[in-house]
């Protein structure tokens, strides 16, 4: 799930490629409030008001920031090569598109989100899916009691800076991942910083600037830093899938 972008106080809200006229015109309706800065109250008010039609908006995407949306998911499926046998956790599971991914070959799957509203729309796909409605960078995961053969996510992340970004999967790491787990993680990214500014460039006023897209070529630097061993593949302009596991593992 990717975010709609924080609108700080004295400036003006742009209007996202990918949110929809009717979710526009409420978050121009709460404009007041945005003015005041936007809380975490309205985020998710944000997010549940499209979750309704999150899917329409990333499925048939072809351009930033949703390009090979459908290619990542499945290509994250197929690097975890999911089987019954397996229990995963999907962070920001939104509407559970990724989920689906492993829901099919019978894995256990717990998905994590904010918005209760997306996690609504997820269960009324997956009835029997676990979920869990928390802050990804909260106080959640004792409440899970459980430990996973892989943690997997997918637009999400890059919600976070690359210091939040490193700090969850190490937390996640020592108190949620089996022994040989791996993180795969699917999201806005570009290989280069140079890469990223030419999609910057060609998407112009529909860039959002108060996102953290990933960059690999520094995040296998921080991933290093911290203990992790990282590799990356780009699939679309702006879109790619990191393998991050423990050193050693």
């Amino acid at each position: 799930m990717t975010g709609l972008g924080i609108i700080t106080a004295n400036q003006e809200p742009k209007r996202l490629a990918f949110v929809t006229p009717a979710v526009w015109q409420k978050i121009k309706a709460n404009q007041e409030c945005m003015e005041k800065g936007m809380t975490d109250l309205d985020r998710i008010r944000l997010f549940d008001e499209w979750a309704k039609n999150y899917d329409d908006s990333v499925i048939s995407a072809d351009d930033y920031p949703f390009d090979g949306y459908e290619r990542v998911l499945d290509r994250i499926a197929e690097i975890v090569k999911p089987n019954v046998k397996m229990k995963v956790l999907d962070l920001g599971t939104g509407t559970g598109n990724l989920a689906k991914r492993f829901i099919e070959h019978r894995v256990n799957v717990w998905g994590v989100d904010y918005s209760s509203e997306m996690l609504a729309e997820a269960k009324k796909k997956f009835p029997r899916m676990k979920v869990i409605c928390a802050d990804l960078l909260g106080d959640w995961m004792e409440e899970l009691g459980e430990r996973f053969d892989c943690i997997v996510s997918a637009y999400v992340l890059h919600e976070f800076d690359v210091a939040a970004k490193m700090d969850l999967l190490q937390r996640l790491a020592e108190n949620l991942l089996m022994d040989r787990g791996c993180f795969v993680i699917g999201d806005i990214a570009f290989p280069t910083q140079k890469a990223l500014e030419q999609v910057q460039q060609s998407a112009a006023d529909r860039w959002d600037e108060e996102e953290y897209y990933w960059v690999a070529d520094e995040t296998l630097g921080f991933c290093d830093r911290i203990g992790f061993q990282a590799k990356y593949e780009q699939l679309s302009s702006c879109g790619g899938v990191f393998v991050i596991r423990r050193r050693g593992d």
